[in-house]
């Protein structure tokens, strides 16, 4: 799936959860988008790890909102009164990542019903992507349509945010073990594992490949080490590939 890219046409609101302050905007296509900014303190990487982690969902069959690149012109912040959200938006001018803004949704709490396969794949994926931000204090889920969507992602992946430093091993990351104390699904670890055989398969070369083949390219031009964005996208699917594979036939990381 390739990421559409939509024109931003309107900056409606902040959500001012956390430290990235995403908002609320409007798009050329009428939609109405969940804006992460390229410029929010926690840089592109957090983007990239949201399109991995939501592929990497969706060949699982887990639900996730759809994505889009939005294209942030610079002049959309001279409308905007608030100095920290016009500093936001000038320093995010392009590409930005773009999440379905869903009208309705509700938050996941200990009174929502949920598949208990489903809820052994939502483990079972945020041990392998090593996603640290899925606990009762913030689930990072919500209810549509009578369905669990998974949303925030950018805490997963870890091993990007000491590239700038080198290229890392990927067999660092396949040895990395998972605390599931705090997961929010964390007594579902016995499907998880049922499950593990079946959800490693899905993942594929291909389907990791066509995964990160996602990401754009302007998330992925500021590490020395590597000749192109093409580079590093190898280096996001070597990673993944280790994770999968894990340490002489075991997954060190498995729930």
């Amino acid at each position: 799936m390739t990421l559409e890219t939509v024109r931003v046409t309107r900056y409606v609101t902040p959500l001012r959860e956390g430290g990235s302050l995403p908002g609320v905007v409007e798009g050329e296509d009428l939609g109405t988008w969940v804006c992460k900014f390229r410029g929010a303190g926690q840089g592109p990487r957090v983007l990239v790890a949201e399109v991995i982690v939501a592929g990497l969902a969706r060949a699982l069959d887990i639900a996730t909102p759809a994505q889009c690149v939005l294209d942030l012109d610079p002049a959309i912040a001279r409308y905007e009164a608030d100095e920290e959200v016009q500093d936001l938006l000038n320093a995010s001018t392009g590409a930005n990542l773009g999440i379905d803004f869903l009208p309705g949704s509700f938050g996941f709490d200990a009174t929502t019903e949920i598949d208990a396969g489903l809820a052994g794949r939502i483990l079972w994926l945020d041990a392998f992507a090593a996603n640290v931000d899925r606990s009762w204090r913030n689930p990072n889920m919500l209810v549509w349509n009578a369905a669990v969507e998974v949303i925030d992602h950018g805490a997963s992946l870890y091993f990007h945010h000491s590239w700038p430093g080198g290229a890392g091993d990927p067999q660092r990351f396949a040895r990395q073990a998972y605390d599931t104390a705090e997961h929010i699904l964390g007594g579902s670890a016995d499907v998880a594992r049922a499950e593990d055989g079946s959800l490693a398969a899905r993942l594929t070369d291909d389907a990791l490949a066509a995964i990160v083949a996602d990401v754009p390219e302007a998330w992925l031009d500021d590490y020395p080490w590597a000749e192109g964005p093409d580079e590093v996208r190898e280096r996001y699917v070597a990673f993944l590939r280790a994770r999968r594979d894990g340490v002489e036939g075991e997954r060190p990381w498995l729930p």
